[in-house]
Order: structure tokens, then sequence, then C-alpha cells
């Protein structure tokens, strides 16, 4: 009788420790960051070949991941919902942290290739922070 006892013991324990241990792990985990980027492009073909490529290298070896990329008029079109007129462009980005989203981008890395950019787009940003 007395193992029984024991057993349930040990049992109802270890479900206890793994239960608090879930719990500690869930807690650990960091909701992504999102960058949503609005581009009106005032030279479609020299920002295609000359910022383009930079900037989506340097977002990968950052650790950046595109979510959606969307062209006004486009196959994956921007849609205007409500308010002011949709960018030409948008971009979705998911980001670990907000510390690795700003590390990225003030990165020589992308400021170089964003001086490029800005001779043929202007960019309007923001950043949401994931829920879960």
């Amino acid at each position: 009788m007395k193992t029984k006892y024991t057993v349930a013991l040990s049992m109802l324990s270890g479900i206890a420790v793994g239960a608090v241990a879930i719990q500690g792990l869930q807690a650990q985990t960091k909701p992504p960051v999102y960058l949503v980027t609005e581009i009106d492009v005032t030279n479609p073909e020299a920002y295609r070949r000359e910022f383009v490529p930079k900037a989506q290298a340097s977002i990968k070896a950052a650790g950046g991941r595109q979510v959606a990329i969307g062209v006004a008029g486009g196959a994956k079109g921007v849609t205007t919902i409500a308010g002011a007129a949709a960018p030409q462009l948008a971009v979705i980005q998911q980001w670990d942290s907000m510390d690795a989203l700003m590390a990225w981008y003030n990165g020589a890395e992308y400021q170089a290739a964003l001086k490029i950019g800005e001779q043929y787009a202007t960019f309007r940003r923001y950043a949401i922070d994931g829920n879960q």
C-alpha cells in the first residue's frame, strides 16, 4: 500500500514540476516585432536595381524575415480600405525583438543601402509588437 502512495506522489510531483517548467518557458518566449514600411517610389527601375538587392541582403543577414510585400496595382496589391490612398509599395517584416530590428536599421550595411534608396523613394516606417 505504501508503494502505491509513493508512486502516486511521485507522479503528481513530476506533473507539477513539468507544469511549472512549461510555464517558465512560455513566459520567456517574447512575441515577434513587425516592421511596416510604406514606400512611394519615384524611380522604380533604379530603386529595384540599386536599392532592393542590398536592402534584402541586409535584412536576411540580420535575421529579419519578409512577411508580405504588396505593390499598388500589382498581383499582390496594396488596397486602400479607408483613409488616405495606399502607398505604392508596402512591406511587412518580422524580427525577433525590437533590439534586433534597431540593430539592423542602424547598422552600417542597411544605412549605406538606405542612402541609395532615399534617392529613389520616400519611406514611412513603424514597428508593432506582436501578441501571442
